[in-house]
């Protein structure tokens, strides 16, 4: 076995946690994590054995690998830019390989300003959902230099199930922004077959067995149809998060001239359900649109 590598992992979140998790078990990595909110760092010290550092400078100075799972552009903005944040304490040479979600634009000038301090990027945002990140089956979309993601790929294997690589720096993060596109179509599909099939009274668990082994079947329809039924709506990956992730797509297609007047309807439907308390529903709450607003 040759040298271990030094990781530094950011962020441990719904997504993070777990994924820190499962690359704290390989044996060819020295791990280090950091989270701003301490007793969530805490927490993951109780549940896996690795270093946690009390500082983003220590977790990251000595790092061959720079790993960050965040929320949001402004999350990134602040732990890479900030006084006290990391960009000034990276080693030369090293990988960012970034699982955040975040814009287009962000993943371009996180690239450029890496790029000048020597760094490699990689924008790889992940697909899975909080599930797919505990059973370590996540999918990656990533951008940047193939070399880089290649030298890249036996780390994100630790926690993932398949990594595609999209090209230039960026395109992992479009080739999401279609990811989440696609969903919120499906969701807005499957709630209205839904209510549509409640208001006819139709057995749903013959529904669904006739439906989901045809050609309208999609995993949202197996892992949530009979739970939208149920109005049960606990099941993960969050309004809030949907629909920062859908202004990204919407304000990229500003400059690509897409038309996606059906995808804003969506995102107006989000951002109404969580005007009415369900900012932390997973998005299959979408079903409880009509039933708020008649």
């Amino acid at each position: 076995m040759g040298i271990k590598k030094n990781v530094a992992f950011i962020g441990l979140g719904t997504m993070g946690y777990p994924m820190a998790g499962h690359l704290s078990k390989s044996n060819l990595f020295n791990l280090k994590v950091f989270n701003r909110s301490p007793q969530k760092a805490a927490a993951w010290s109780k549940d896996y054995e690795c270093e946690v550092s009390s500082s983003i400078k220590e977790a990251v100075m000595d790092a061959d690998f720079v790993v960050t799972c965040t929320g949001r552009d402004e999350d990134m903005m602040e732990i890479v830019f900030a006084e006290q944040g990391m960009i000034t304490h990276l080693k030369k040479g090293s990988i960012f390989i970034d699982h955040t979600t975040t814009s287009y634009k962000l993943a371009k000038h996180l690239n450029e300003s890496l790029a000048a301090k020597g760094v490699s990027f990689i924008d790889a945002p992940v697909s899975g959902g909080e599930a797919g990140a505990i059973n370590g089956v996540l999918s990656v979309m990533a951008g940047g230099s193939k070399g880089v993601l290649d030298a890249s790929e036996e780390l994100i294997n630790t926690y993932s199930q398949n990594v595609t690589y999209m090209g230039e720096s960026g395109k992992g993060q479009l080739a999401k922004m279609v990811n989440q596109i696609c969903i919120a179509g499906l969701l807005q599909g499957l709630s209205e077959g839904l209510l549509f099939a409640e208001a006819e009274n139709l057995d749903m668990n013959s529904l669904l067995s006739a439906i989901s082994g045809g050609a309208a079947q999609s995993w949202q329809m197996v892992n949530r149809a009979e739970t939208m039924h149920q109005r049960e709506f606990d099941f993960g990956f969050a309004i809030k998060w949907m629909v920062k992730d859908l202004g990204y797509c919407i304000d990229q297609s500003s400059s690509n001239n897409s038309n996606l007047e059906f995808t804003k309807e969506v995102y107006d439907r989000y951002v109404n359900l969580m005007d009415k308390g369900h900012t932390y529903s997973d998005t299959s709450a979408l079903m409880l649109f009509n039933d708020l607003n008649k």
